[in-house]
């Protein structure tokens, strides 16, 4: 993969110096032209990630579908919240914003004698192979993962900004970013620290996070394709997370009103066998959130960008109110 390597410099590198740099000469940052080059190692990933996007998963919807796209307004919204965070725009907002205030907290740890797990130095000679390393840390960030999406669903206040991402109807590859802002932060902040703790270097994390996300893009497509008997449980289908999407199945766990749900798993499903929240029935079912559902309410939860975001803080709002009145 050293020819992979070398071809993503250059093109970063390119990319650098015919876009990135005189943007930042123009706007007054030539000081950070340092933070600004790896923002473009980024960029160039996203784009990369867009392109297999079009090229092999869009292939893959039009070659099986689940359903037809009747709502294309809504994927339109969907493919809006991909950009944002594929070409860097939400990293450029945490770059100004919060990375600061991790490299403190990070600083803060040091000084303060916490240790740190080196992961890949856990087998000497093993662990710090490469891929080996890339692969222990993916089970690991898998299994927080597991653990932090259940907590997005069984927490009120969580699950209020989480069923965002729940409400789309019209499942498609562009719906894996469809997520509140405030819980983006809240996920992002989790595992940036978490990388830093287990002694995930730059460049590896930008690979796990890419890696991750293109399987999960697939996961959310509108393709009628499950895994087999065998691999449907060793790697989330779409057919595996479709169901963690449905009307009911996917978020409720007792029955209507409840929380939970099944099907959490991010790329493993171990995680779901091991801890009793697998489902594997071989069905397609509509998805979206029960309260959106005429009968039972019919939730708006916003048809813009906008929209969805403010929608999204009112039921944080309304979530959080009874524990401000006990308290």
């Amino acid at each position: 993969m050293d020819w992979f390597s070398d071809l993503f410099a250059q093109a970063q590198q390119w990319l650098f110096e015919l876009v990135v740099q005189p943007l930042g000469f123009a706007l007054g940052l030539g000081n950070r032209l340092e933070e600004a080059y790896d923002g473009t190692g980024w960029l160039l990933v996203g784009l990369i990630q867009v392109l297999l996007m079009l090229v092999l998963i869009r292939g893959l919807e039009r070659w099986r579908p689940v359903e037809p796209q009747q709502d294309r307004s809504a994927v339109r919204v969907d493919v809006l919240y991909t950009l944002i965070h594929r070409l860097g725009l939400f990293r450029l907002a945490m770059f100004f914003s919060l990375d600061p205030v991790l490299d403190m907290v990070s600083g803060e740890m040091r000084l303060a004698g916490l240790p740190t797990w080196q992961l890949d130095a856990l087998w000497p000679g093993v662990s710090d192979v490469p891929w080996v390393s890339f692969l222990l840390y993916l089970l690991v960030f898998d299994f927080f993962n597991y653990w932090l999406h259940r907590a997005q669903h069984q927490f009120e206040w969580w699950w209020a900004l989480h069923s965002l991402h729940h409400s789309q109807r019209s499942m498609s590859m562009w719906s894996d970013n469809r997520n509140h802002l405030l819980d983006d932060i809240l996920r992002d902040v989790f595992f940036v620290l978490l990388a830093r703790f287990i002694g995930v270097e730059p460049g590896q994390f930008v690979a796990l996070v890419a890696f991750s996300q293109l399987l999960e893009n697939l996961q959310h497509a509108n393709v009628r394709l499950w895994f087999g008997p065998v691999l449907e449980r060793v790697f989330v289908s779409p057919r595996f997370h479709r169901l963690h999407h449905s009307i009911g199945i996917g978020h409720e766990s007792g029955g209507k009103g409840t929380l939970g749900g099944h099907n959490f798993a991010v790329l493993f499903p171990v995680w779901d066998v091991l801890f009793g929240t697998a489902n594997f029935e071989l069905r397609y079912d509509p998805t979206g959130v029960r309260d959106q559902l005429e009968q039972e309410g019919g939730r708006d939860y916003g048809r813009g960008f906008w929209a969805q975001q403010w929608l999204g803080l009112k039921r944080l709002a309304a979530a959080l109110r009874p524990a401000r009145r006990q308290g």
